[in-house]
């Protein structure tokens, strides 16, 4: 992994970018980011090009990503969307701490098969943990996982037959009632195609708020995800968003 050089297009703001320079993650690779953020800092970073976890050898790939945020410090986690491969073995683990008054903005989309292609997700694993604390309390664990090929794929109560889902994450800040309702709206004022059928919700978390999307098209979830960004930048940064330039 890369790391490109800051920029700082919004003036206090670091806007970071990584590059996987292999191209994807097999079997037996172990990827591991550890991020510190000192007091009233902000940073936003995302990756250069989509994620590929490619067919595994028989291996697990592991990632993993620590995060400190010390008091007043907000950091902006947004990689760009992630294709798990018919046959990935994948675990990660995210595990962020919180100080006081800091502020985590994160979030994931994956699909699940090269659909593209007629491709499905029938065999394999995609596992993911997030833990986030705040001063030494937990207070959001969402720990995840899809095998390849079972009935959770198509059941109403899992992806329901949907192979691409995404979560985006707001936490440490209270988030008010008048912002969550601005995301709906946000979902519920999209234009979709007609084929593409999709699922979104809003869930209040303590101390924040989470948004889920399980569908058929990246680039919606993505939209409303940057949407809903777009609010909450607003409502605890008190600062326009600023897209990456590699967006």
């Amino acid at each position: 992994m890369k790391v490109q050089r800051p920029f700082y297009p919004e003036g206090e703001v670091c806007h970071t970018v990584t590059l996987h320079t292999a191209g994807g993650i097999v079997g037996g690779d172990r990827l591991s980011t550890r991020l510190h953020l000192q007091p009233q800092t902000h940073a936003l970073l995302t990756s250069a090009t989509a994620g590929k976890l490619y067919r595994s050898n028989g291996l697990d790939a592991h990632q993993q990503l620590q995060v400190r945020l010390e008091a007043g410090a907000c950091l902006e986690w947004l990689p760009q969307e992630v294709i798990a491969f018919n046959g990935a073995e994948f675990r990660q683990d995210t595990y962020v701490e919180l100080a006081e008054d800091a502020l985590w903005m994160g979030w994931e989309l994956v699909r699940l098969g090269r659909t593209a292609r007629g491709e499905q997700f029938l065999s394999g694993n995609w596992r993911s943990r997030t833990q986030i604390w705040q001063n030494g309390r937990l207070v959001w664990v969402d720990p995840q996982h899809i095998q390849g090929g079972s009935e959770r794929l198509h059941h109403p109560h899992g992806l329901g037959g949907c192979p691409v889902m995404g979560s985006f994450a707001i936490v440490g800040q209270d988030v008010s009632a008048e912002l969550m309702a601005q995301a709906r709206d946000a979902w519920h004022s999209r234009t979709s195609p007609p084929d593409t059928p999709a699922d979104a919700g809003v869930t209040q978390l303590m101390g924040g708020m989470l948004c889920r999307y399980r569908g058929f098209s990246t680039l919606e979830a993505r939209r409303w995800f940057v949407a809903v960004w777009h609010l909450a930048r607003l409502a605890l940064c008190d600062r326009p968003a600023c897209p990456p330039r590699v967006w």
